[in-house]
């Protein structure tokens, strides 16, 4: 099951993973997870700016990858971003993170640009998914 989340310190305690945190959620900022059993297993942060929106962290828990979690996730975005008439979705991935890369292709994202050591050195790729 997904669901919008609205706990700072449950999204601050997701957020740790990517080692960042919130005060407050933003006006454009959306959490979800994907809950399994009553445990997040799967989380999405997303900003919904007027008729575009960006990914901003995706995660699945190892030990429940490969099993379309991530791939819910980002169909429960596109048509959140279909109901309120938004033209596309993006967002930067590391140029090694071949199966991220492989899931967003597959979800109908085309890579746009190189963003030339935007991950601390690392290339990151523009991907864009188009709605309109």
């Amino acid at each position: 099951m997904i669901k919008e989340l609205d706990n700072i310190d449950l999204i601050n305690n997701l957020l740790k993973i990517f080692n960042t945190s919130i005060k407050e959620i933003g006006p454009f900022s959306h959490y979800v997870g994907y809950y399994l059993d009553d445990k997040i297993v799967g989380f999405l942060n997303y900003d919904l700016m007027y008729e575009k929106a960006e990914i901003d962290y995706i995660f699945v828990d190892n030990d429940y990858r490969r099993k379309h979690i991530a791939s819910s996730l980002v169909d429960y975005l596109v048509k959140k971003c279909k109901d309120n008439d938004v033209e596309n979705i993006s967002l930067e991935v590391r140029k090694s993170n071949i199966n991220a890369i492989s899931l967003y292709k597959k979800q109908g994202f085309t890579e746009v640009a190189t963003r030339k050591g935007y991950y601390k050195g690392e290339d990151g790729i523009l991907m864009v998914k188009e709605l309109k």
